[in-house]
């Protein structure tokens, strides 16, 4: 368990042990905690209620509950009872979910649990490695009968006639849907905020985002309030949030995993930056749950490959040189250092050591992504209006300006941007990104991994990522060189919040990223929780 005590000198007083309460979002001292009766409250803590003794097992990997499930140790409805019993017990303080389906989902847990009692053969149990296990998915994934907003307002009432191809894959595995959860406007922010369901906040920090596009899953596996949860990246989405609260989060390689239902996807797009991954409390669940919603191309991304360690190459960036990004900040290049420090020391000579790499793509992050971008399939300015015309950037800040906008703050920059900035020079972007991919990826080669930093700080407050909105570029990079990325936990600052990098390899190889994840959860002690455990 992570506790910290923060001293500060009080002019003409002796020290105080100052706690941060985010009942009150800010920081106290102990014996004002004391005097206001806030007993939620422990050092750095933030005020999600600790784990009670019930619930702990909603802190074992999907993987290991599905086993338990499988083996008669513990009945499907009562882990899916857990979920929800603990979902509306941290909802009210971080609001990560837009729709449960409580009833359906403990009903489809009783079938289950009648299915095993019935005699469940080694043939079936096989073809449903996450029998009985609830997961949760983004609200842009279609979930049958659940809302299929994407935070429009103009959308507020649509509801999902079919299920996404993946998530109809983890149903075929036997997982079951227990809710959706807080997205972006659009998906196109570092927050997850709007005007449908409001705004989702950090577990560790109320004050704080979560991160986005999915900010709600990574904030419900943070407080132990689901098992699986279903995400999807195109500039960071799935990483980002897994960063900003402490969890894991792997990107798969773009191009293996299956798009129709997610936005306005059908499946049938190429050459995309997007991929859907999830976010996880343990490393160990990362690759099975990859395998069932890449189905048949699970072979290209070599997950059951046999990697030792020592075998791979290590590379390092400390930080970008891109001028549009803020620098690397102290506590997350010290997370840099020491893991390059326990490589060094694991190495089986100096020669296998963490060797630093740079190529002038990096200073470029921003614009490249704003190039690529522009190459998927997706018209904003059609899509916030559902279709119904196209919106107007400078139009719609007019609006805001009168309170007449429907449409986010963020989501009216980035309007702006795309209508009325500069475009990328495309000869100039599509021969430096290719120039980056074939030094890297030659570098990297099928053993070699590249450690990246994942942000330049920790979790921003709400609303301060519109003074620094290009920070994301750090995982945008990744979705630009279309390979697999795993975001690593490493533990928290001073300040309780989490710390971390990401681990990149060349395309296909998402083995040498889990592989290289799960060496660093066994170092540095695995997520951060944003809950004590109860006794």
């Amino acid at each position: 368990m992570w506790t910290f005590t923060v001293w500060r000198p009080l002019q003409g007083k002796k020290k105080s042990v100052y706690v941060y309460c985010a009942e009150r979002n800010r920081f106290i001292t102990g014996e004002s905690r004391i005097q206001a009766g806030c007993t939620k409250c422990s050092r750095l803590y933030s005020c999600m209620g600790a784990l009670d003794k019930k619930h702990h097992i909603l802190t074992c990997s999907a993987v290991s509950l599905a086993q338990k499930i499988k083996q008669k140790e513990l009945k499907s409805e009562d882990l899916v009872k857990a979920v929800i019993e603990r979902i509306k017990e941290v909802n009210p303080k971080i609001n990560a979910i837009t729709r449960g389906r409580y009833e359906a989902a403990l009903d489809e847990a009783k079938a289950v649990d009648e299915l095993i009692s019935n005699g469940l053969s080694d043939e079936e149990a096989a073809k449903k490695p996450f029998l009985g296990v609830p997961f949760t998915s983004k609200e842009s994934q279609a979930v049958k009968g659940q809302p299929f907003t994407f935070g429009l307002w103009c959308r507020r009432r649509e509801i999902a006639t079919e299920d996404s191809e993946a998530v109809s894959r983890l149903k075929e595995a036997g997982a079951i849907p227990v809710a959706s959860t807080n997205l972006p406007e659009l998906l196109v922010w570092q927050e997850t905020r709007n005007p449908v369901y409001g705004m989702t906040r950090n577990p560790h920090h109320t004050g704080r985002t979560p991160g986005g596009s999915s900010g709600g899953e990574a904030a419900l596996t943070a407080t132990c309030a689901t098992v699986i949860s279903l995400c999807s990246d195109i500039g960071g989405s799935t990483r980002m949030p897994a960063f900003y609260c402490g969890t894991y989060g792997h990107h798969p390689t773009p191009g293996t995993t299956p798009l129709k239902g997610v936005l306005f996807r059908k499946g049938d797009e190429e050459d995309t930056m997007l991929s859907l991954g999830f976010i996880s409390k343990h490393v160990e669940d990362l690759g099975p749950l990859t395998k069932v919603i890449v189905g048949d191309k699970a072979s290209l991304l070599n997950l059951d490959k046999d990697v030792n360690i020592k075998d791979i190459n290590f590379y390092y960036m400390e930080t970008s040189k891109d001028m549009m990004l803020s620098s690397v900040c102290f506590d997350l290049r010290g997370a840099m250092k020491r893991v390059i420090t326990r490589i060094s020391q694991d190495a089986s000579s100096t020669a296998n050591a963490p060797k630093p790499y740079y190529h002038q793509g990096f200073n470029h992050m921003y614009n490249l992504w704003k190039y690529w971008i522009s190459k998927e399939p997706e018209d904003l300015a059609t899509f916030y209006t559902n279709g119904n015309g196209k919106a107007n950037g400078l139009m719609e800040l007019a609006k805001k300006v009168l309170g007449m906008s429907n449409y986010c703050f963020f989501s009216i920059v980035r309007l702006i941007e795309e209508q009325y900035l500069p475009k990328v020079d495309s000869d100039w972007a599509e021969t430096l990104t290719k120039e980056m991919k074939n030094d890297l990826f030659n570098k990297l080669g099928d053993n070699g991994v590249l450690l990246l930093p994942s942000a330049p700080h920790p979790a921003p407050f709400h609303f301060s990522c519109l003074l620094r909105p290009y920070n994301f570029a750090y995982w945008g990079i990744v979705n630009v060189l279309k390979c697999p990325a795993t975001q690593v936990p490493l533990g928290v600052n001073a300040q309780g919040l989490p710390l971390g990098i990401q681990v990149v390899a060349a395309p296909h190889n998402d083995a040498l990223c889990l592989t290289v994840a799960k060496y660093l959860e066994n170092e540095f002690h695995g997520f951060t929780r944003a809950c004590e455990l109860k006794d």
